[in-house]
């Protein structure tokens, strides 16, 4: 049978078509058919089932779902920190699944940052040092300039020469913050951002979170157990028993 084609199903065929090829044009992520498995003496253990999905240039997403779900470790996975057992993930134009550890931490170090529940900073580094780090990592000829600059974006320009058991959770994490962002990375990975902070400091490092994220146009996938945090977020991809269940813009 023929349809007639009206001006609204051109119209709406057009839009259509034009969101598709936006989206293709945008996308940072790409992730197909994802999934992880361990062997165990029983028999094997599945933590991820075909996961698909597509994250765009800009977008802010959170993985949510109960413990034991999955969330950490397709973090790692889309992070290039583990490999998959099945599926594929391309990041920024580059599929890292299918390289080996030396390329994986190439990708990292080139375009993407993190912000971990444990802060994850070197004790023997004072605040200046931890995050000049990735810029030295990098072989960048500028690591200071820009390391200081943003130490004073997250308020702790006073703060440069203390090391992180001088300072407290808030500012540990706010350092953290000015690690991650210094490279200006296209994606950053957050794990629990809040989860060892109370709720007043947290609440500020979410505030510095977002508005750091806005001002660098860096795409944000978080892990979190906090619906506050995970209602700031654009999209909200749910996981139960290593399955994505939703996909929410």
């Amino acid at each position: 049978m023929i349809h007639e084609m009206t001006d609204e199903t051109i119209m709406a065929d057009a839009s259509r078509l034009h969101t598709e090829a936006r989206t293709t044009e945008r996308a940072v992520l790409d992730v197909q058919g994802l999934g992880k498995h361990v062997p165990l003496p029983g028999g094997e253990l599945t933590i991820l089932d075909d996961i698909g999905f597509r994250i765009g240039h800009g977008d802010t997403v959170a993985i949510v779902g109960a413990s034991g779900s999955g969330k950490s470790t397709l973090l790692s996975l889309l992070a290039g920190l583990d490999v998959p057992s099945a599926g594929t993930v391309t990041l920024d134009g580059e599929r890292i699944s299918d390289m080996d550890e030396d390329g994986r931490a190439r990708v990292r170090g080139d375009k993407v940052g993190f912000v971990f529940q444990s802060f994850q900073l070197l004790p023997s580094l004072t605040a200046l040092e931890n995050v000049m780090l990735p810029l030295e990592l990098r072989g960048d000829a500028d690591v200071d300039g820009p390391a200081r600059q943003i130490l004073e974006k997250v308020g702790l320009g006073q703060r440069l020469g203390h090391y992180p058991r001088q300072l407290s959770g808030g500012e540990q994490q706010r350092v953290a913050l000015a690690r991650a962002f210094v490279t200006r990375p296209s994606l950053l990975f957050a794990d629990e951002p809040t989860g060892n902070l109370d709720t007043h400091t947290g609440q500020a490092i979410i505030e510095l979170l977002f508005a750091l994220n806005a001002d660098a146009g860096t795409t944000l996938i978080l892990v979190t157990h906090d619906d506050h945090l995970a209602e700031r977020c654009q999209r909200l991809l749910r996981l139960d028993a290593g399955r994505l269940q939703g996909d929410a813009a």
